[in-house]
């Protein structure tokens, strides 16, 4: 994810900072390995935001395996701690709220996303008639779907850096 990040940010670059090149010149010469190593993915990334205002988005960040989400917390607090223009915009389930507020401390600002029912009731309906096989689904079959699945969307966080944490708002 953060070799993603790093491919991104260096692609918006018109020319790279002398230590990046270096460091991908470094990696080339050591043979079996394909790139930098997350040491040196970590210090490029820092290089790069401390220089410049950067914007960062990490979508779904509970889907990240559980064993990364401490390292890849402890890196984007290192960013923001050297490089004070940069923002990262992270969301998840909040069933790791807790989790991203205790790595990030207090440079996190939290947003709880609640789908409204209506909204979610006129989306699965309009699916539900998009349907190309029809003659599947019987009347009651529609309804146990739209009543069930509603009930079952969780709410979504969002999380930004920095500061103060928010009230939960439905949208």
């Amino acid at each position: 994810m953060l070799g993603s990040l790093l491919k991104q940010m260096v692609s918006g670059i018109e020319s790279l900072p002398e230590e990046i090149l270096r460091a991908f010149q470094k990696q080339r010469k050591v043979i079996g390995v394909c790139g930098p190593q997350l040491v040196d993915i970590a210090k490029m990334l820092q290089l790069i935001t401390s220089s410049q205002r950067t914007f960062m988005v990490i979508d779904a960040l509970d889907e990240c395996l559980r064993e990364h989400q401490p390292k890849l917390l402890v890196i984007l607090k290192r960013i923001l701690e050297k490089s004070p223009s940069t923002r990262i915009f992270l969301t998840g389930r909040p069933y790791i709220r807790d989790f991203v507020v205790r790595h990030l401390a207090r440079r996190v600002t939290i947003v709880s996303i609640v789908p409204r029912k209506d909204d979610i009731v006129a989306y699965i309906r309009g699916r539900l008639s998009e349907d190309c096989m029809p003659d599947a689904m019987d009347e009651s079959l529609a309804t146990a779907i739209l009543q069930q699945i509603p009930e079952k969307i969780p709410e979504m966080c969002v999380w930004a850096t920095p500061l103060r944490i928010l009230p939960q708002i439905n949208c």
